[in-house]
């Protein structure tokens, strides 16, 4: 696990790197941007859009959905 000041860094050189860059997906925490990220892989941004509000609804949290 990188320290705190190390994951800053990291950001700080994406977002220079990537200025304004942002996601078509929808999501309100870390979870369901790992979930989405990954679904967006299989499918497009707007399926995963569509078909993640229910699944979330069901599986809320990492524990629930294992």
């Amino acid at each position: 696990m990188k320290s705190p000041s190390v994951a800053a860094a990291i950001f700080d050189a994406l977002d220079e790197q990537h200025p304004g860059a942002d996601t078509e997906l929808h999501f309100t925490n870390a979870y369901e941007l790992l979930t989405a990220t990954i679904l967006s892989a299989q499918s497009t941004d707007q399926r995963v859009n569509m078909v993640t509000p229910a699944l979330f609804a069901r599986y809320p949290s990492p524990a629930a959905l294992a």
